[in-house]
């Protein structure tokens, strides 16, 4: 056990010293107080004289998902903690690296983690092996970039999407407080608020995306296979016929009359699954209108995908005839048309219908956004690096460089030592990660860096991105009416997505 005294907080927190790390893990610290369900979270300030942070906080109640499915883990159990709380859920943990005598004193730049799981599960939080930050706090130590890592716990699913049109994005609400949280007190912890760099993957870039048109007060965002052009906010509405709707239905069949507030959490937890809500996504409001030109206060983006993120819906796709794929693109009229001819939809080749599908959602939800990203900030006179993951899962490569495999890598808090180049590549990302939440270029701005496959890291240009993404084809989609490359999705992705892939 390793102590810290806050001098503003006026507490002790009691942290877990690392054993195979130089650092010390502050964890399961409260950021917010929720008096009741679906409530604004509200900053906390007080605390007793002495606080315990040996141990994670717990998680929101959530339906249990094998989180480790998608990613292919051989190593069985990868949850250090599971232990659930939909008022406690509003916690974060802190990692503090060891420094040199002469460096004590020194503020560090914060890496700021949101974890992803389509707003319903945590997937890639640090109470997890996914999102285990040991070894980035430790190899920042060792390449003189020394960082503190925040690792945020919010509500999600109904606790998050909330039971109005006024009481909503609560997970959203969490996040923006955490990071008040953050940058009032991580002083106390030998972290710099002024230099923060907000990160997250999948659901939780989408989330970080929207902390950003909110006005998050942070120098950097690293947008990690996710943005709000994959799941952005939709009109209130949809939540309650997607979301509020059925979860309420399923709560009367169980006996009780609907009410979502007065429910049980088991009951809730159990209604979310039977209704078949494996995802949820933001609701429209003021402060994310006009999401799409936004860059907030941000100097800096890191953005990139992975080459096969649509995985999620494989065995959906898989599951739809050629008749039926064709049907979807057939209801976009003319655009649904050229939208054939470019991903090779044919009623009578299911396989290569169902190829296509996939490629034209990889494209339109991630490889396109990344672009478009890039674009905006640069537009704006500000940095954008862009990024290309294509390094195949380590244990099984035949599963690709598909979603969520970078998380593997930037962590490593799974054993890859049977796999020494992806190693090498893991090690040679995180380098460039922590260069960069030190204000340093990770990679030349008007290159693109590619991390894969077969353990190659290197920075190209233009031309070979055109060999690992399909920039024909999205050059092709941008003539197009957007609002009617959308309407092709819903016959495809609806009810679809799953990290049982």
């Amino acid at each position: 056990m390793s102590s810290l005294h806050h001098p503003t907080l006026n507490t002790t927190f009691q942290g877990h010293r690392a054993a195979s790390a130089p650092s010390t893990h502050y964890r399961g610290i409260p950021y917010a107080t929720v008096p009741h369900r679906f409530a604004d979270p509200s900053l906390l300030t007080t605390y007793g004289s002495t606080t315990d942070a040996t141990t994670f906080g717990p998680r929101c109640p959530q339906i249990p998902v094998d989180v480790g499915y998608l990613l292919r883990e051989p190593e069985g159990d990868i949850w250090f903690s599971t232990t659930e709380d939909e008022f406690a859920c509003t916690n974060l943990d802190i990692a503090v690296p060891d420094l040199a005598d002469s460096q004590k004193g020194t503020k560090l730049p914060v890496f700021f983690w949101v974890h992803g799981g389509s707003q319903v599960v945590s997937y890639g939080n640090a109470g997890s092996k996914i999102g285990d930050v040991r070894k980035l706090v430790s190899q920042s130590v060792a390449d003189g970039t020394p960082v503190v890592v925040v690792s945020v716990q919010y509500r999600l699913g109904i606790f998050h999407v909330g039971d109005s049109e006024t009481r909503k994005n609560l997970g959203l609400r969490d996040l923006m407080v955490a990071l008040e949280w953050t940058r009032r007190y991580i002083g106390g912890f030998g972290g710099d608020a002024e230099q923060i760099t907000l990160a997250g993957e999948s659901a939780g870039a989408a989330l970080a995306h929207a902390m950003v048109v909110m006005g998050a007060e942070v120098r950097r965002v690293a947008l990690m296979s996710g943005s709000l052009w994959m799941s952005g906010p939709r009109p209130d509405a949809m939540g309650e016929a997607g979301v509020r709707g059925p979860v309420r239905e399923k709560l009367k069949g169980f006996g009780g009359d609907g009410d979502l507030e007065g429910a049980k959490v088991v009951d809730l937890v159990r209604a979310q699954k039977e209704a078949g809500v494996v995802s949820v996504f933001l609701q429209v409001e003021e402060g994310l209108k006009d999401w799409q030109t936004k860059t907030g206060k941000v100097e800096e983006l890191v953005v990139g995908d992975c080459e096969y993120e649509s995985v999620l819906w494989k065995n959906g796709v898989d599951g739809l005839s050629g008749e039926e794929i064709d049907a979807s693109f057939t209801k976009a009229g003319a655009t649904g048309e050229k939208l054939k001819k470019l991903y090779h939809i044919n009623k009578d080749r299911a396989s290569s219908a169902r190829h296509g599908a996939l490629d034209l959602i990889n494209d339109v939800l991630w490889a396109m956004p990344t672009w478009n990203l890039a674009n905006l900030f640069k537009q704006q006179r500000k940095t954008a690096y862009v990024y290309l993951f294509d390094q195949a899962n380590p244990w099984q490569a035949s599963a690709r460089a598909h979603h969520a495999v970078d998380l593997i890598y930037l962590f490593e808090g799974f054993d890859i030592s049977l796999n020494p180049a992806g190693q090498a590549l893991a090690k040679e990302q995180r380098r460039r990660y922590l260069e960069w939440t030190h204000g340093r270029q990770p990679w030349s701005a008007d290159k693109t860096c590619v991390f894969g496959p077969h353990g190659r890291v290197q920075e190209v240009d233009g031309e070979e991105v055109k060999s690992q993404r399909r920039m024909r084809e999205i050059g092709e989609i941008r003539k197009l009416p957007f609002a009617e490359v959308l309407g092709v999705l819903p016959g495809l992705i609806a009810g679809r997505i799953s990290l049982h892939n």
